[in-house]
């Protein structure tokens, strides 16, 4: 099914009728950006492979989430990127070496870590209150460092309503975290 319709009306009319072939349309139009995408992240052909696979999976499954808020484009950009991170993330916390007895010093360091972890864990759960387009506009900013610029124009907006989202955002983040941890 080559589809001539854009993304915005394949994902209407696939709601509608035809999910399987809406999938291969959207798949075979992204797979090599997604790809590119976990290849940048992972450094690593397989992992990207795998993740890609993975991602379009997701993407399928919560098809009916996209709201048309953003590009679809954008949407499956910011699913891949999250994808990639959180399974490196969770890579790093399960790792598959063995502890040595070399390595009891490298333990003691880790009450570090433990705090490093619950404040990123505080920080997921204060995320997770934010509406999708507050994720969205912080992640575009600081996990894949974007500028205003870019991001004003993804967003078809003025860069100073950009910088002005962000700063509430970020505000609402303090206010949240101060709310529920009292720091």
């Amino acid at each position: 099914m080559k589809s001539h319709l854009n993304d915005e009306e394949l994902i209407r009319q696939c709601r509608d009728s035809q999910p399987i072939d809406c999938f291969e349309e959207l798949y075979s139009r992204y797979v090599d950006k997604v790809y590119r995408r976990c290849l940048s992240i992972t450094q690593d052909s397989e992992k990207a492979h795998d993740f890609t696979h993975d991602i379009f999976l997701k993407m399928f499954a919560k098809l009916e989430m996209f709201q048309e808020r953003s590009s679809f484009s954008t949407w499956l950009y910011s699913i891949s990127h999250n994808y990639c991170m959180d399974q490196l993330r969770l890579a790093k916390r399960m790792p598959t070496d063995s502890i040595d007895d070399d390595d009891s010093d490298q333990l003691a360091d880790s009450n570090e870590g433990v705090i490093v972890e619950e404040r990123h864990r505080q920080l997921e759960q204060i995320m997770a209150q934010l509406s999708a387009d507050e994720v969205t506009l912080l992640r575009l900013k600081y996990e894949q460092n974007c500028s205003i610029e870019q991001i004003a124009r993804q967003y078809g907006v003025k860069q100073c309503a950009i910088k002005m989202r962000l700063k509430r955002s970020r505000d609402k983040i303090q206010r949240l975290y101060q709310q529920q941890y009292g720091s």
